[in-house]
């Protein structure tokens, strides 16, 4: 198959550029469903020229370089670009694309590259592999270990079910549903060289999260940062493909280096223009820890509240104190669910929801279809019910209107007559273990949870819009005697506004430590 644009009239462009031509041709035949189901986002030249310029110079004359899911080999192009500049001999790239449809475009692009390289000299030999690469390499892995210089890669993004081969095949590195990308990294690791570089452009969802903890051990074992660039909006990166997530470009090697340069910026626009700051490792992840999280602070004041953070020594459980996610999922308790109140003789106790829960308040009941507010109190429903006490609801999900990651609100027993409480599947629910929290305790940890230094210090781990039970249980918390005070004084002043809310944390908590909002 011949693609519409002709090898021949190409030779006075880049080969980055050319590839980029191939991709949008590419897309223009196929549908987004295709796309949807290969996972394909394919990389805007910008980023591929980002991406490419962040590259070591090459140890050898001769390298080699793997690009799996390779797409039409835009960031092969880019990377060859920026170090043949080096004055190579030549270089032997090993390149995977499963896409058979993509295919004859991605043929194209490398013998449109193959012959630019022979203009400079460069001898090029590729291998354009149709397979599969992570079902690949479970075979030929010990084959292929610490075999190349570069790996560079924008991996396909996409979830895989527990019953899917390749899941099986690398059982140590899921917990839960795992994502395509988070695979692709960690096989790429064993086949770099010990002096070799990895280059991935992948979203953010890995740094923190139970399901990435094996993974994040694995991979945090294995490589060492030394660069991160950030993309803080959701929507500037891939804006051809409406790619919707915070997305990052790492670099990595298996050297002993401890700095990490941490560079950012909102999108493509101002990418060349992108902010840098220096961190050592132990800054930014706790390689000690089992969770092994990886903070990106991108501002002065970031960075403090992350001091501020590490200075605490404490977490919930600590107090006694514990955080669990709702047991009510709804389309597995439908017979169980009623809209309004029945006067009757079945016995009806309130069930929470995510909209239910806004800042430092409970709206119930609060009538959304297919939102039921009633759960019938029966033997089938009472594993799934809460003793009605004293709690902190907390929203698992925040919106893309939410201002802020974490909404929280103290819920009093009082509220309800019932013995049980029913707590949708949506929501996180925190509570003393053997006892009641306290109003104080209650009403301190909503506060803190929704104050501007909780939510910033989220930020720097969490880029998507879950909150999961597992971050907050590994969230350090000032001493309980703070978090009463700060309960105290807002009771005090019966006012939970925001500003009132942002006033009493931050005199509680910072100070002894200076916070620069920048």
């Amino acid at each position: 198959m011949q693609t519409k644009i002709e090898i021949e009239n190409n030779l006075n462009t880049l080969p980055s550029q050319f590839a980029d031509l191939l991709g949008v041709e590419y897309a223009s035949t196929v549908s987004k469903e295709h796309k949807k189901v290969k996972g394909q986002f394919f990389t805007p030249t910008k980023i591929s020229n980002f991406m490419g310029s962040i590259a070591s110079k090459p140890t050898s004359k001769n390298i080699t370089i793997l690009d799996p899911g390779c797409g039409t080999a835009i960031l092969t192009c880019s990377l060859i670009e920026k170090i043949v500049e080096f004055g190579l001999n030549s270089i032997e790239l090993v390149a995977y694309e499963s896409d058979i449809k993509l295919f004859p475009y991605t043929e194209q692009s490398l013998q449109n590259l193959k012959k630019w390289l022979k203009e400079k000299n460069v001898k090029f030999k590729y291998t354009l592999l149709a397979s599969d690469f992570i079902e690949d390499m479970s075979i030929s892995l010990k084959k292929h270990k610490e075999s190349f210089d570069y790996i560079i890669s924008n991996p396909p993004y996409f979830k895989l079910s527990k019953g899917d081969k390749r899941v099986e095949l690398f059982q140590n590195l899921v917990k839960g549903q795992s994502n395509i990308y988070s695979f692709f990294m960690a096989v790429s690791v064993n086949l770099l060289k010990k002096d070799g570089e990895l280059i991935f452009i992948v979203p953010r969802s890995f740094a923190s999260g139970q399901y990435f903890n094996s993974f994040r051990d694995y991979f945090f074992s294995q490589i060492n940062l030394n660069f991160v660039h950030l993309f803080k909006s959701r929507s500037k990166t891939f804006d051809r493909d409406s790619v919707l997530q915070e997305l990052l470009i790492l670099k990595g090697n298996k050297n002993n280096s401890e700095n990490v340069t941490i560079s950012t910026s909102e999108g493509l626009k101002d990418l060349q223009e992108s902010k840098l700051k220096e961190y050592h490792i132990s800054e930014i992840i706790d390689l000690k820890s089992k969770a092994k999280i990886l903070h990106l602070p991108t501002t002065n004041y970031e960075e403090n509240v992350m001091q501020l953070f590490k200075s605490w020594k404490n977490n919930l459980i600590d107090f006694n104190i514990q955080i669990s996610t709702g047991r009510v999922v709804s389309f597995r308790s439908r017979d169980l669910l009623f809209e309004t109140y029945q006067n009757t003789t079945i016995f009806l106790t309130p069930l929470y929801w995510l909209h239910n829960v806004t800042k430092m308040s409970i709206n119930w009941p609060n009538f959304i279809p297919k939102k039921s507010q009633y759960i019938n109190m029966t033997e089938k429903s009472e594993k799934l019910l809460l003793p009605n006490k004293n709690y902190v609801f907390l929203r698992r999900f925040s919106s893309k209107d939410d201002k802020s990651r974490l909404i929280a609100a103290p819920y009093f027993s009082h509220y309800n007559k019932n013995k049980l409480i029913g707590v949708e599947n949506k929501l996180n629910y925190i509570y003393n273990l053997e006892g009641e929290l306290q109003e104080n305790e209650a009403i301190g940890i909503a506060a803190l949870l929704n104050s501007n230094v909780f939510d910033t210090y989220f930020r720097t781990f969490n880029g998507n819009v879950n909150v999961s039970a597992t971050e907050i249980r590994l969230m350090p918390f000032p001493p309980i005697e703070t978090i009463r005070k700060v309960g105290n004084q807002l009771i005090e002043k019966n006012d939970y506004s925001e500003e009132t809310i942002n006033k009493i944390t931050s005199q509680w908590l910072t100070e002894n430590i200076e916070l620069i909002n920048d």
